[in-house]
């Protein structure tokens, strides 16, 4: 028999371009896509026990020789969610993992973006940063690749830098086809945008839900409300602009990833911090170096 899904996983992090990279390979010949997306069956408890029948079928419209492939950024959630990694590697221990990585403050901006229009997070980042350590966490990629390191083993993960899939995505696309081991070339299409961007950025509530969504509140509106009025209330519902964090809380957080950056620096082999992220990661290929968990110089005892 064939080996259960999933054979790839994108695995993070979040608000870093996985819906773009997961939709951008939806497009491939010889790919299936889970339906749902994001499925979090490793990760969430209440989903994992939906049992791996419910999983099988967010690939049921795969052909038998397709790569079935998913993207749950829940996967790299420590200290939040905890069991994934064990999951899936009982699951699938020779599934290969793609881990996209974007330049930690830029990613814990859009992460509290996200956060406020879900209605989770208050309107200051400052604030939102002291009350709720995820968006420093999920930002440390270091500490949430370990795990995957040492129990996958480097050969079997594939870093993609943010920058690159903006700046330079159809040789980007090429190397992860190459890491999955797709056959022949495959194209990134450019006439797809990107997915699951921050436009518009309505905070989800109540009224939103009533009075915002359904289209019959869209015509009644249009037909009842002053296009004046209209504006003023979507503007009260809305982020127009880019959060700024202080330059104190900038300074501070990047004490923080630059720690985190100091242990990925090791593995890569390569100086990464949050002063040169974008040009350290545009440079030559991420490759793991001798020192990344799950090697073998890595496991050896020092003598």
């Amino acid at each position: 028999m064939p080996a259960p899904p999933p054979d790839f996983v994108i695995i993070g992090a979040m608000k870093a371009a996985t819906s773009t990279l997961h939709v951008q390979l939806s497009k491939v010949r010889g790919v299936a896509m889970s339906n749902p997306k994001e499925p979090c069956f490793f990760s969430d408890d209440e989903i994992f026990a939906r049992g791996e029948a419910w999983y099988d079928a967010c690939f049921a419209h795969a052909s038998p020789e397709d790569l079935r492939g998913e993207s749950s950024t829940h996967y790299t959630k420590l200290p939040t969610l905890p069991d994934a990694c064990e999951r899936l590697h009982r699951r699938r221990p020779d599934a290969k993992l793609v881990y996209v990585i974007r330049h930690p403050i830029d990613r814990l901006v859009s992460h509290h973006i996200h956060g406020w229009t879900e209605g989770w997070f208050r309107d200051d980042p400052e604030r939102t940063i002291s009350e709720d350590s995820t968006l420093v966490d999920y930002g440390r990629y270091a500490m949430q690749l370990r795990p995957w390191l040492e129990r996958f083993g480097p050969e079997r993960i594939h870093l993609v830098p943010y920058d690159g899939i903006r700046s330079r995505p159809q040789e980007e696309f090429e190397r992860v086809g190459a890491f999955l081991g797709l056959p022949g070339p495959i194209a990134w299409s450019e006439d797809r945008g990107p997915a699951n961007v921050s436009t518009g950025r309505m905070r989800k509530s109540g009224f939103t839900r009533w009075f915002v969504d359904p289209a019959w509140a869209t015509a009644l509106r249009r037909a009842l409300v002053p296009k004046a009025v209209r504006n003023r209330i979507r503007a009260r519902h809305q982020m127009t602009s880019r959060p700024e964090l202080a330059m104190r809380t900038r300074r501070r957080l990047e004490a923080i990833f630059d720690r985190d950056l100091e242990t990925l620096s090791t593995w890569l082999g390569r100086e990464i911090r949050c002063g040169n992220f974008v040009e350290a990661t545009l440079g030559e290929p991420l490759s793991w170096t001798a020192a990344a968990p799950g090697t073998r110089a890595a496991l050896e005892p020092v003598r």
